[in-house]
């Protein structure tokens, strides 16, 4: 008996430090162990890393515009205190910040910013190498239209595009030098809606006439008739915002002007320039729009090499590359355009992926990827298209995959409505765009075997591959190689096996459209 009471006294103490210790562990709460923040014109984001899920409470509050976060159960700490210092002057929606004990076991951070913001907070659970993480995401309150975005940048380079021929279009000869024209400008609609293009009354002195030519004398027009309109330099995205200021709806009152009579003919037997100007007036009807889509990004490095070279920088630098050659290409004389799912190191998820190049309805969209394996024997580069009956072999569907849990690495708010819409986007697809793709695939696999490249299959594969699933735009993924291959690994980091990977993606894209033709569309904004 006196034993079995000694027993239970034992138990009953250790069972009392035991509590003791769980009580501590308790008070102790989440320890952080890392921040991050990721600036990009999309929106930005900032990560805190714990040991333990985080709770928070936030507020919005304006003039000015601030944002207050309070993070239960933690005390300050160093790395907590290295958030000040990793605000960058040029993020476009946080001006600074402070943080500080607000009260026992909170932590209060206090964003100054630059502009009112719509903040997503949420908690994402650990993955990959990363513990629990809280996310801040500041949206701005009008959404970044990537429409609107393509144009404005397209006006910025109409001054330089205008004075010269456009890209490798040879079919059409230097304009000959004039005082260049006053630049349009973007402003405000009055409904707070997109804005409106507003061109200025060009006052252009005639062009001289080319060398060996006969100037034609001014075209008059018939007796009654109005006078013509001058045309502007060609700016095919410029002409889809002037459609876009023209939509049902209050629009900023155009500047007094001498009406127009529409059906009236503009002297069709006497045209005001050679037939040059005919093909230039052309290149205003069409333009061709290539969505480029790196990989991963933000929080999602992708796959990491042997030398720590990330995928996500290898494959935005390619996209860059890429990007400078649709830019100064055209097809048919009508002008190419690249437009970048991200243009940065920021996360953008799958589904926005896709949403975004719907949205500047992209005539082709590929994706760009490096992959990895867990043995560092693989090599060679892929190209994929979306499969609807499965995948075409183990590893394309282990690939697919792994490519389709980067929402999980990078970040999603689930709960957020948004998200699910993009969800049901993904369901949808066509046999006549997987059809499209193959051929897209084809000629690009082509074309990297022939800059001397291994290539892993020597045929386009097929998977479930989320990014790959709009339902009207030819779309490729390309793995441009096995970043786990060493030797492979070194030539990504190479720059001129990069221009030689861009070209051979470039030539891809204009073999595709030789053989078929981009047809006749006409955008809505």
């Amino acid at each position: 008996m006196k034993a079995s009471g000694l027993k239970r006294r034992v138990l009953l103490q250790g069972g009392s430090v035991a509590l003791m210790l769980g009580v501590h562990q308790i008070a102790r709460g989440a320890t952080i162990l890392a921040v991050r923040v990721w600036p990009a014109a999309d929106y930005t984001r900032v990560t805190i890393e714990s040991d333990a899920r985080l709770h928070s409470q936030q507020l919005v509050v304006g003039s000015p515009p601030r944002l207050a976060v309070d993070i239960e159960g933690i005390d300050l700490n160093p790395e907590l205190r290295e958030l000040v210092g990793k605000i960058k002057p040029g993020d476009p929606y946080i001006n600074g910040l402070r943080v500080g004990q607000n009260a026992p076991k909170v932590v209060r951070i206090v964003f100054d910013l630059k502009q009112a913001v719509v903040p997503q907070v949420f908690s994402l659970a650990p993955i990959a190498a990363y513990r629990h993480r809280l996310v801040l995401d500041l949206y701005p309150e009008k959404a970044i239209d990537p429409m609107e975005a393509l144009i404005t940048e397209r006006l910025r380079e109409a001054p330089r595009s205008s004075s010269g021929s456009s890209g490798n279009d040879s079919a059409v000869a230097s304009a000959p030098s004039v005082p260049p024209p006053a630049a349009p400008s973007l402003a405000p609609a009055p409904d707070g809606g997109p804005p409106i293009l507003v061109r200025p009354s060009p006052n252009v002195p005639a062009p001289r006439p080319l060398p060996g030519s006969t100037a034609l004398p001014p075209a008059r027009p018939p007796a009654g008739a109005p006078m013509p309109v001058p045309v502007p330099a060609p700016d095919p995205l410029g002409e889809l915002m002037t459609q876009q200021s023209t939509r049902p709806g209050p629009v900023a009152p155009p500047p007094p002007m001498a009406p127009i009579t529409p059906a009236a003919p503009v002297a069709p037997a006497a045209p005001l320039a050679p037939a040059r100007g005919n093909a230039t007036a052309s290149r205003t009807d069409r333009i061709i729009i290539v969505a480029l889509d790196p990989g991963h990004g933000g929080e999602d490095p992708g796959a990491i090499g042997p030398n720590g070279t990330r995928e996500k920088d290898i494959v935005l630098q390619i996209a860059h590359r890429l990007r400078d050659r649709i830019n100064a290409s055209s097809v048919n004389g009508n002008p190419m355009r690249a437009f970048l799912t991200r243009d940065a190191d920021f996360f953008v998820p799958l589904g926005v992926r896709v949403q975004k190049a719907r949205r500047v309805q992209a005539d082709l969209f590929v994706s760009i990827h490096a992959d990895a394996f867990t043995t560092p024997a693989a090599r060679g580069a892929s190209v994929f298209a979306l499969s609807q009956s499965g995948a075409s072999s183990s590893a394309a569907r282990w690939l697919a995959n792994k490519e389709n849990d980067a929402d999980k690495v990078g970040g999603v708010n689930v709960g957020n409505h948004e998200a699910q819409v993009q969800r049901a986007l993904l369901d949808m697809s066509t046999t006549a765009q997987i059809n499209d793709s193959l051929k897209l695939g084809g000629a690009m696999l082509g074309e990297i075997r022939g800059i001397g490249a291994r290539l892993h299959k020597p045929q386009v594969e097929q998977a479930g591959f989320a990014v790959l699933k709009a339902p009207d735009i030819p779309s490729v993924l390309v793995e441009t190689a096995f970043i786990s291959n060493p030797e492979e690994e070194a030539n990504l980091r190479s720059v001129s096996y990069q221009e030689s990977l861009a070209d051979a993606l470039m030539r891809g894209i204009q073999r595709y459209f030789a053989q078929n033709p981009p047809l006749a569309r006409s955008r809505q904004l």
